[in-house]
């Protein structure tokens, strides 16, 4: 079978177990604080197994895009340097809300593998949960008899809790799990060392192809204060076995309980699945990779297959150019921030391992896009509604990357090599790598990258300190200095026995979207210097002015007393604090002001805010909803 028969089967085959088809969720998570990137095939359902959603289906089925980079789960450094980890992948997955449980999933699992795909029996091992006496928890009979229906008793291993036994979190739904091994070693292999005693033991060629989840637990915290002993213990702990001690005190502060209905979640890997089924030995010498490999190859002049450190580049950029496409295709744009930095990171490791090992001198991780395309657009349409997309943003940032990485390399380069030949003791100091970043553009995580694949560790206090003195230097620049070269003290003009009150009347009350002109009282004021020009700033206790927020202008206008007339050149917040500039202070503070605003310039700012909203408005319905609105501008003369 190719790899898609293979997943159209999966899919079949659960469609004639009464499984509803439901499509992937995005790979870019929008509305979760708690990740960034889908990472796992049970994130879409994550709600109906916490009963915060109505199950509509009570079985599902379906192939999910995820992503590993950062968190829990970082496999960057290892894409492309072994031959099955990956950045993004598809997870095959059966699930039951509350329906049918061991028994039917794991006479499927074994009929689907060995009957449907015809998988070599005498490869396949099964794992089930040995138990835990630190949660009290018994072995899973239920599951070891279902399995020896099936498959002989020696080939069943026990596992212990960090394999066989899956949670969501710290708290939350959870479970044993029964996995399904296979081995795809040679019979030559297989005749000396028998298989069984290399599961989960770390070897590439015998490896986990399905992991079946039995959700029949619910785990909390014992109570709130014991949660915050145990976020306090996470904070301190000084000892060297972190994982394992924090596993026993994790058991002793939660308690488990049954939940009202058992649910099955499962999920295979599908590359791996295809590297069983097509008798490879490794994921990239499936068809899921090859075609992606080949066009690599044959633009480079190089052949896949002759060298290591060739095999590894064409690898790393087969991988990337994935997740790179399924990332835009799902509104993820790259950039400095968040998840668009993560996308950028592995875009930008793509380039140089091509421009580096295979010699790539402009922009080409591009036009690979039509090759995923073509591969999986049936089965992802979105790949093929934003096909050119796709290729606009790559070809724009490996443009754009590719003056830094010439720059950039060429100057580690000297760098290294100065320390090599000098006896260093193999650290790049701070102010080198600082270099490279403030002048020559070159991102950290690159430096640490190049470092470390050359022997040498990074200085990174150093470097957090030049970063600091540089913060340091331009607030310098810019902030509000006082006359004595310290921040300027704010007076106030409360009485003293009123200044406790301070704090409830200094949150200056906004009128100004109903007024545009009100009496007020100034609170407190204090000299600045910005860019060397002397100002003012004034605290009023309620004012129509209303302050920069959101892209838009703060307001201007003035304050008059029928004596004197002072000019706000501009609005501001400032720890949610309303701070009026002016040029000059009034000669008696103690009088009430009529504040009022500049109305005509208010209502040419407001047009051109709600013209801000329009545009972007029309460009996600022109573009798509991969248009973000960020960096905005609104005055009275121009939007941006």
């Amino acid at each position: 079978m190719n790899s898609k028969e293979i997943r159209q089967t999966f899919l079949d085959f659960f469609k004639s177990k009464g499984h509803v088809i439901v499509p992937s969720a995005p790979m870019v998570i929008k509305n979760d604080p708690t990740l960034m990137f889908t990472n796992a095939g049970m994130n879409q359902f994550k709600d109906l197994f916490l009963g915060n959603a109505p199950i509509k289906h009570p079985r599902v089925a379906d192939t999910q895009k995820c992503l590993r980079v950062s968190g829990k789960h970082n496999d960057l450094e290892e894409v492309g340097v072994d031959t099955y980890h990956h950045t993004m992948f598809e997870m095959l997955g059966n699930w039951s809300f509350g329906d049918y449980f061991k028994k039917e999933a794991i006479e499927w699992a074994w009929e689907l593998l060995t009957e449907v795909y015809k998988i070599d029996k005498s490869r396949l091992y099964v794992t089930v949960f040995e138990g835990s006496t630190e949660d009290k928890l018994s072995f899973d009979q239920e599951a070891y008899d279902h399995w020896k229906k099936y498959i002989a008793e020696d080939r069943i291993i026990k596992g212990n809790k960090k394999d066989n036994f899956w949670e969501m979190g710290d708290t939350g739904p959870c479970g044993p799990c029964t996995e399904i091994h296979c081995d795809i070693r040679t019979d030559e292999e297989r005749k000396k060392i028998d298989g069984k005693t290399l599961v989960n033991k770390g070897d590439p060629q015998v490896i986990e192809i399905w992991n079946n989840v039995f959700m029949q637990y619910n785990r909390d915290w014992i109570s709130p204060s014991v949660m915050n002993e145990m976020i306090a213990w996470e904070k301190t702990y000084k000892g060297s076995n972190f994982e394992k001690d924090r596993s026993k005190k994790h058991s002793e502060s939660t308690k488990l309980s049954y939940l009202p209905a058992h649910h099955v979640d499962t999920g295979m890997g599908f590359e791996r699945l295809c590297v069983v089924i097509q008798g490879k030995q490794s994921n990239y010498d499936t068809d899921v990779f090859q075609p992606l490999i080949q066009t690599i190859a044959k633009a480079s002049g190089k052949k896949y297959g002759e060298n290591e450190k060739i095999n590894i580049a064409m690898r790393v950029i087969a991988d990337h150019v994935r997740a790179i496409s399924f990332s835009i295709a799902d509104g993820q744009i790259p950039s400095n921030t968040g998840a668009g930095y993560v996308i950028r990171r592995i875009l930008r490791r793509a380039v140089r391992y091509g421009y580096q090992t295979l010699e790539f001198k402009e922009p080409f991780i591009w036009k690979l896009s039509d090759v995923l395309v073509e591969q999986m657009g049936d089965a992802f349409p979105e790949l093929k509604k934003q096909r050119e997309l796709i290729e606009k943003v790559i070809r724009e940032e490996e443009t754009s990357f590719f003056k830094t990485l010439s720059d950039g390399l060429d100057k580690i380069g000297n760098i290294i090599a100065y320390y090599i030949n000098n006896g260093n003791d193999r650290v790049l100091p701070g102010f080198n790598v600082f270099e490279l970043y403030d002048t020559f553009g070159f991102p950290i995580d690159l430096t640490q990258l190049i470092a470390r694949e050359n022997g040498f560790t990074v200085d990174m206090d150093g470097f957090n300190k030049h970063m600091e003195d540089q913060k340091n230097r331009s607030r310098g620049a810019t902030g509000a200095i006082g006359a004595t070269g310290g921040t300027g003290s704010w007076s106030s003009n409360i009485s003293t026995e009123k200044e406790e009150e301070i704090s409830n009347v200094i949150r200056t009350t906004f009128v100004g979207y109903d007024q545009m002109e009100c009496e007020v009282k100034i609170l407190k004021t204090r000299k600045v210097q910005v860019k060397a020009k002397e100002q003012y700033q004034l605290v009023l206790d309620k004012t129509p002015f209303y302050a920069e927020s959101g892209g838009q202008v703060g307001d201007t206008g003035y304050l008059d007393n029928g004596t004197e007339k002072i000019s706000i050149v501009d609005t501001k917040k400032e720890n949610g604090v309303i701070v009026h500039f002016a040029d000059k202070l009034p000669k008696d503070l103690s009088k009430p002001f009529k504040a009022i605003v500049n109305e005509t310039r208010r209502t040419l700012t407001e047009d051109n805010h709600s013209a801000t909203h329009l545009l972007h408005a029309a460009l996600r319905k022109v573009l798509g909803s991969h248009v973000e609105q960020k960096g905005s501008l609104v005055n009275d003369e121009y939007l941006r």
